[in-house]
């Protein structure tokens, strides 16, 4: 007789297909940075998941997880309506790390006391540990006398519950980080995840593998496995098409299930007339002839531009890109004759951007929240649970070119978010001469592998300026230049004064209509990296 999926678990795809590593779970109170910490965890070598806060205790459990971390959030637990999570979870015998608002939450739910702080800590703070409290456990194991972490908060615990102990504290937090070793609960006031926190990815280390009893059995090679198991269960002897756009994602999740299912694969390489420079004769060059995948390129240009003509909001714009895609892939998938299945190329930070249960709708990413309702085409998504960085090192772990694999991402309705107002194919023309020659410069200063994404913007702004004693009234393009680990946040890029001039120099001379550039400084957030 055949058992039902447990929670968590693919209906309909054998158990040998399904995770069997080691699971940590992050349960998110609407925290900025749940998925760092999810990062960290699986780059200290343990597969992490992030649920939302809503998540029923019976389903959690249900996913036998070697420990639980609570996030941060931005609540008092006295708020009203704050996130909460049922108190089972400390009496089911898996060891909780609480962080944040996390560790406010559990000693409340325990019956201690949490209060505004009489001063609040944003910032750097000396961490100084108790007497003895390294060996306490082994939260704090090797950490001495103390050392630096990173604050954020308003509110503190003022009374720990029974069979807590004081771990470490700062000049305005007595209880910085606190535990009972007997439930194995824990709880640190700072923020270990992020990089400010000198020791804090050896906080880390310390509860996932002297705490939980982890093995650290998470590597990209093995999800390689599990991922090319789990599509062949999915689409069986059927046959798939790829929406391959030629950027690091689409690309790396075409050559992953091409590994699963061979030349059952086709990828459909849609140029909607949004791609940046030369770019569709490099697809075309790269995937067809270079790596030998069925290839058909399909020249839709004059049909998006047609459904983009007068658009300017930009989520009108990202949802008939969207949309337009999936009928173009629709159409050729009828050609094809059995193909059924779609593969995507859709990561982790597309879903969270696009709108979860604990984080709002930032932008609908064309591949999540600019899906039809109606879509034919069963979804393959080889690539949904991971961060940027792991897909470039599932796509060299694959074989994939180098610069292939490091190339800068590019969304799905290219040009289109990067031309402010209506898109038109002489506005892109501009925009396309403008962002060619900011990436030559980047290239030709080493700086391209340096910097997570760069790229140049057509604003609907246009100026006064003087060209050869003439009065012009043209185009403003912005120069936009981050770094990153994982595209969740990015820092302007510092990018030498004298390559910044070479660029603007050279877009006012060499691309029509423009007479001004401007670069931008704004990290994410408060930005996002698109303009739109």
């Amino acid at each position: 007789m055949e058992r039902n999926a447990r929670p968590g678990e693919q209906p309909g795809v054998p158990a040998d297909a399904q995770r069997e590593h080691e699971l940590v779970v992050v349960i998110d109170f609407g925290a900025q940075y749940a998925q760092l910490i999810a990062r960290r965890v699986r780059e200290l070598g343990v597969y992490s998941e992030i649920m939302p806060y809503s998540t029923p205790l019976a389903k959690l459990v249900a996913r036998r997880p070697k420990a639980i971390i609570l996030s941060g959030g931005p609540s008092s637990v006295y708020d009203e309506g704050a996130p909460r999570y049922d108190p089972g979870l400390f009496r089911a015998g898996i060891p909780v790390l609480g962080i944040c608002y996390g560790m406010q939450l559990m000693s409340y739910l325990l019956g201690g006391d949490v209060r505004r702080a009489a001063k609040r800590e944003y910032g750097p703070a000396r961490l100084r540990l108790e007497p003895g409290a390294d060996a306490v456990g082994g939260l704090l194991a090797g950490f001495g006398e103390g050392t630096r972490c990173w604050m954020s908060h308003g509110d503190s615990v003022l009374r720990l519950p029974d069979g807590f102990r004081a771990l470490a504290s700062t000049d305005n937090t007595p209880f910085a980080a606190a535990g009972d070793p007997e439930r194995r609960l824990y709880g640190v006031q700072f923020h270990p995840e992020v990089a400010h926190t000198e020791r804090g990815t050896e906080l880390l280390r310390n509860f996932l593998y002297n705490i939980a009893g982890c093995r650290g059995d998470w590597t990209i090679a093995g999800y390689i496995d599990q991922a090319v198991a789990r599509v062949r269960a999915q689409v069986g002897d059927g046959e798939a098409i790829c929406g391959l756009s030629g950027g690091v994602d689409s690309s790396v999740a075409a050559a992953l299930v091409a590994r699963a299912i061979g030349d059952r694969l086709t990828c459909i390489f849609v140029d909607h007339g949004l791609l940046r420079k030369g770019e569709a004769a490099q697809v075309v060059e790269t995937f067809g002839r270079t790596l030998g995948m069925r290839l058909v390129h399909v020249d839709a240009s004059e049909r998006f531009l047609g459904k983009l003509a007068g658009v300017t909001d930009p989520e009108r714009k990202r949802k008939i890109i969207g949309e337009e895609f999936i009928r173009v892939f629709e159409e050729e998938a009828a050609k094809i004759g059995r193909a059924e299945y779609l593969v995507q190329g859709t990561i982790y930070p597309d879903v969270v951007e696009s709108g979860t249960a604990t984080a709002a709708t930032i932008k609908s990413h064309h591949n999540v929240g600019g899906l039809p309702a109606d879509m034919r085409l069963k979804l393959v998504e080889p690539l949904r649970e991971l961060f940027k960085d792991e897909v470039r090192k599932v796509g060299a772990e694959l074989g994939l070119p180098e610069e292939l694999v490091w190339r800068h991402p590019f969304p799905g309705p290219g040009l289109a978010i990067r031309c402010l107002g209506e898109v038109t194919a002489d506005r892109l023309a501009i925009l396309r001469e403008a962002d060619a020659i900011f990436i030559e410069e980047i290239r030709k200063a080493g700086l391209y592998r340096e910097i997570w994404q760069a790229f140049a913007v057509l604003t609907d702004a246009r100026s006064v300026g003087v060209m050869g004693d003439e009065r012009t009234y043209g185009y403003t393009v912005a120069l936009r230049a981050v770094t990153s680990q994982d595209a969740m946040t990015a820092d302007w890029a510092r990018i030498p004064p004298d390559v910044l001039s070479t660029c603007a120099n050279r877009i006012v001379n060499e691309v029509p209509h423009v007479n001004r550039v401007v670069y931008d400084i704004t990290s994410k957030p408060p930005a996002t990296i698109e303009w739109e």
